[in-house]
């Protein structure tokens, strides 16, 4: 790093102050709450260690479990290794809750590429594959109104006697739009209860735990999902996702976990003491993520390119989405996070076609866990209008470190000009 550098970071962060100290409460109102459910719950240290086997009575993943509901005020939780990833957390969502005739209703547009597999919708899908389709369920979506905002009139009159879930992604996937923050969620929720009390509302949750100090289930969802190697796993969790909600939702859920008669009650893992530290840890480090995208936020616009969100506008997830405008742009500002990693940082990535993805994809992630998108990772498709989505970093200053390298190999740096204000609503 050359003086140059250096002085841009300091530009940069003084035209966001304010808005990093706003940060700074957000980070402790979500540590109160995770250190009252740890302290409730009357941790132990024998209760960091595991179980082999069936894992009956396994007493740390109990208080695990226990932790979870409490932080997201649910009435019970299933917290497992043994989930794969968040794409796997929703599926045991939907074939728990869904019957063969009924209908999944998605409330926010068509969802990201790799959940279209398990429903059947992907283009290439094919019969037999085990797909929500295969088994009689229906799907259909409600787009977002076009100022990015839940279509309520039109959603409640997609409601029809087929209908058992509506579902909400709060992040945006590979979409142009805004996260959605937990008090619209709240409204739509409040307004399908007061309707349609039996339905269930399952909220897709990957990439916005701890951005705000209320979650999904604390304003009506019925079960909220996501994944322990992003928010909630605090770069600690070396796998696994999460299903919390009402105890009907959970226990339907648990069924396809395991098998029907065992549901929750089966389960080992031998350590959980780094699920137990990376919860404790998440606020923090989701607040580092949200400080880095307001960071690269704030430079990339004063360079003249559009990202959402904008430094001041609320952040609901730990996802930058920065519209590059050419294929080239794309790889250059992918390989500069690659090469500002703590692994892997001689690795050059390159577009590939990823299964699941409809169109060639580049990764940028040198993380300590594979995958783990609360580290700091960047991917796109390579597709117009050339979007790269930058999303988590452990530390504040990594990121700050990898943004000026990106806008150096993108030949931003030398004509960079901080526009002359302070992002501040």
């Amino acid at each position: 790093m050359n003086e140059t550098k250096w002085n841009k970071i300091e530009e940069i962060e003084r035209s966001i102050v304010h808005l990093l100290s706003q940060v700074d409460r957000l980070i402790d109102r979500n540590q109160a709450k995770v250190l009252r459910a740890f302290t409730a719950a009357k941790l132990s240290e024998s209760d960091l260690h595991g179980s082999t086997g069936y894992g009956l009575g396994d007493r740390g993943r109990e208080q695990l479990e226990a932790v979870y509901a409490s932080v997201f005020g649910a009435e019970a939780a299933i917290v497992r290794p043994s989930i794969a990833s968040g794409t796997h957390a929703l599926a045991i969502a939907y074939f728990g809750l869904l019957r063969p005739g009924e209908t999944l209703l998605y409330a926010t547009g068509q969802p990201y590429d790799t959940l279209q597999a398990v429903i059947g919708t992907d283009s290439s899908a094919t019969s037999d594959q085990g797909t929500l389709r295969d088994f009689g369920i229906g799907f259909r979506s409600i787009a977002l109104t076009n100022d990015e905002h839940i279509d309520l009139s039109a959603l409640l009159s997609a409601i029809d006697a087929t209908t058992k879930v509506v579902a909400f992604q709060r992040s945006p996937g590979y979409a142009w739009r805004r996260a959605l923050s937990v008090a619209e969620l709240g409204v739509a929720i409040a307004q399908i209860k007061q309707r349609y009390p039996d339905l269930f509302v399952v909220v897709d949750n990957c990439y916005g735990e701890f951005t705000d100090i209320v979650e999904p289930t604390e304003v009506g969802a019925d079960l909220v999902v996501g994944s322990l190697i992003k928010n909630p796993g605090g770069g600690l969790a070396p796998t696994g996702g999460y299903l919390v909600g009402t105890k009907t939702a959970v226990q339907l859920a648990s069924s396809r976990l395991t098998a029907p008669g065992i549901g929750a009650e089966m389960g080992s893992y031998e350590q959980y003491r780094l699920f137990f530290q990376g919860l404790f840890l998440a606020p923090h480090i989701v607040g580092q993520a949200i400080k880095g995208n307001i960071f690269a936020a704030a430079a990339f616009q004063a360079v003249g390119l559009e990202c959402a969100p904008q430094p001041e506008a609320a952040h609901d997830d730990i996802v930058l989405r920065i519209k590059l405008g050419t294929a080239s742009r794309v790889v250059q500002f992918c390989q500069a996070i690659q090469q500002s990693s703590p692994i892997d940082s001689h690795v050059l990535p390159e577009p590939w076609n990823m299964p699941g993805y409809q169109d060639q994809v580049i990764m940028a992630a040198g993380t300590f866990i594979s995958g783990a998108s609360i580290e700091l990772s960047a991917d796109g498709p390579i597709r117009p209008p050339f979007v790269v989505y930058l999303q988590g970093g452990l530390t504040y200053s990594h990121v700050k470190l990898a943004i000026v390298e990106a806008l150096d190999r993108m030949g931003l740096i030398d004509d960079y000009s901080i526009r002359k204000k302070s992002f501040i609503k």
